[in-house]
């Protein structure tokens, strides 16, 4: 299945697959859209990013041999680092390929842009060499002049967790916290020298205890990552005010004008958290749904109920869309998974009334007959 759209490729994710049987490539590749719909939404729905021209043509390659196929899976990306991890992680989750039990097994993902950049550094030494030696003797000391005032400030270590800052950290009142080095690197390329990386999902004690004595602002990534290091900063900072890339862009992507955009429109801490606390309304519901969402977190399984919320079935989410376009009498549906506009139109289509799962779909149009609820949203 291949897009109409150009693929500037940045990633490519190569898995390896054991099936125990014989089977042919519109297989396998049913297997890798079939077996991931629907487990983060649309916007990392592999049809749905074909049709957009982020990712490329699948390629599968297989043999087999003493009835068993062996083969390899490659998958062009141009989305960002978090996004082609988390579909790279998917194609694990498959086991079968048509009738037979399969295993995939992650190879690699490689970053074709590191290639790229070392071909341009490369060609760059030959650059500057042949221009040095053409260059007049009488311009050396202008070149070695301009050189000096183009330098970027050096990446230093701040604090026990060796965390990756600028040479302005320590002096500074006002302090910019980022994701990791590369954000830092970032930053100094543009002037800014009064920054700090947290470098992991946990926020070291380095950075809590700065936050207490300078004004701190939260400079972090547009993604879903984003969203995850922001709440724990909410619960264990004194961060001032947060500042966000661009949706789907990271810190590190951004050029100068993106990064004074992002920090002119930083938001104070008061603010997010008013907005988080309205998200975090709660819902009236039977104590049957609260209990299958708790029972649900982490197993990628729904449960459907009848009108009186009586238990109909328990299936894995892979094959969940498939099963409510079958079945009849179904009132409300309960899944670790993330609502999309498929299964809300299905939803509609069979008069279900409740889509109650762990996220919905910022894609999703908001139905008329289809109430859509998150884990987070109901209370027993």
């Amino acid at each position: 299945m291949g897009s109409s759209q150009t693929v500037t490729v940045k990633y490519v994710i190569r898995a390896r697959f054991e099936v125990e049987g014989v089977v042919e490539k519109p297989d396998v590749i049913g297997a890798v859209f079939g077996q991931t719909e629907g487990l983060f939404g649309s916007e990392l729905d592999l049809r749905e990013l074909q049709k957009s021209g982020r990712i490329g043509r699948i390629e599968i390659e297989l043999q087999s041999k003493q009835d068993k196929t062996t083969g390899t899976i490659t998958i062009p990306t141009s989305l960002d680092r978090v996004s082609t991890a988390i579909i790279a992680a998917s194609l694990e989750s498959i086991n079968r390929v048509g009738p037979c039990d399969a295993e995939v097994t992650l190879g690699k993902v490689e970053d074709i842009r590191d290639a790229r950049r070392r071909q341009i550094i490369e060609r760059a030494k030959v650059i500057l060499h042949d221009w040095t030696i053409e260059t007049m003797p009488s311009t050396d000391e202008i070149f070695k002049e301009v050189s000096e005032t183009l330098k970027v400030a050096k990446v230093e270590k701040y604090g026990p967790e060796d965390l990756s800052a600028g040479p302005a950290l320590q002096e500074a009142k006002e302090i910019i916290i980022v994701e990791g080095r590369a954000d830092v690197i970032n930053l100094l390329r543009c002037g800014i020298e009064n920054v700090v990386a947290l470098e992991g999902a946990k926020v070291p004690e380095s950075i809590i205890r700065l936050t207490k004595e300078k004004e701190a602002t939260a400079f972090l990534d547009g993604d879903r990552g984003g969203d995850l290091i922001l709440k724990e900063l909410l619960q264990v900072t004194n961060v001032r005010y947060i500042a966000r890339a661009p949706p789907g862009k990271e810190v590190e992507e951004l050029n100068v004008r993106e990064i004074t955009t992002a920090l002119q429109r930083r938001v104070p801490i008061e603010e997010v958290k008013a907005r988080r606390g309205r998200e975090r309304r709660k819902i009236l519901v039977p104590k049957q749904i609260v209990e299958a969402s708790k029972g649900l977190e982490g197993t990628l399984e729904a449960v459907l109920f009848n009108e009186k919320m009586e238990q109909i079935e328990r299936l894995p989410v892979s094959g969940l869309a498939e099963k409510l376009q079958q079945a009849e009498g179904v009132d409300t549906v309960v899944f670790d998974g993330v609502v999309t506009q498929r299964l809300v139109d299905i939803a509609n289509e069979k008069n279900i009334k409740y889509l109650v799962a762990a996220r919905v779909s910022e894609a999703v149009k908001q139905p008329l007959r289809v109430h859509l609820i998150t884990f987070d949203d109901v209370k027993d």
